[in-house]
């Protein structure tokens, strides 16, 4: 199998599928099946919503969290964590309550506060990437929607950052794990691109 697109209820599937199968993806699977993530060559999460509500989905699924540590953190295989996705890499999550995140990039996720007070939270729409650390992630313009932001404890997990009132963290990365703030589904050309070179990514 070579894309496991996690199925836990909270994510653009459909979007995300199409978008990934136009950037050269051989196979991709839509699935929750444990066995299926600890198979995968390459595993995506994607998220739309609040933070304690998609951790909460994926908990509700036996054997979920764990196949995802197995796959990634034990075995390296490459993941890529979309908006909400990325979010829950953080050790915890202030959204409605305090949540505990996967953990696997500490850092925390808070709601955003632009120093302009004109700035509307969410911040949604395109916005431009500017990289941090050169990598898998280039600069250009991608579409984002959120309210909430990761802040992560070591600044070197940061790859790219974006510009709504001050910096907000648009990539993070250790390893075989990258989260991204936007959404390469919806980033046209750029996000394809992107999502490219994800697919050949070899960590």
């Amino acid at each position: 199998m070579a894309v496991a697109l996690i199925d836990y209820g909270a994510g653009n599937l459909r979007s995300a599928e199409n978008a990934l199968r136009a950037a050269g993806a051989a196979g991709v699977t839509v699935t929750a099946d444990p066995e299926a993530v600890r198979r995968a060559e390459r595993i995506v999460l994607p998220g739309v919503g609040a933070f304690g509500q998609c951790i909460g989905a994926v908990r509700a699924i036996p054997g979920l969290e764990e196949s995802l540590g197995e796959a990634v953190i034990a075995r390296g295989r490459p993941f890529l964590g979309i908006c909400v996705g990325m979010q829950l890499l953080a050790t915890t999550g202030h959204e409605f309550g305090t949540h505990a995140g996967l953990g696997w990039i500490p850092g925390q996720v808070r709601r955003l506060e632009p120093a302009n007070p004109g700035l509307r939270v969410p911040h949604m729409g395109w916005n431009e990437v500017a990289v941090r650390r050169a990598g898998l992630v280039e600069q250009g313009w991608a579409y984002f929607v959120h309210s909430y932001a990761f802040l992560a404890d070591d600044g070197a997990d940061v790859l790219a950052t974006t510009d709504h009132g001050g910096p907000v963290t648009a990539a993070v990365g250790r390893g075989p794990i990258l989260g991204v703030q936007f959404h390469p589904e919806k980033s046209q050309s750029w996000g394809l691109a992107f999502l490219a070179r994800f697919l050949a990514w070899r960590p």
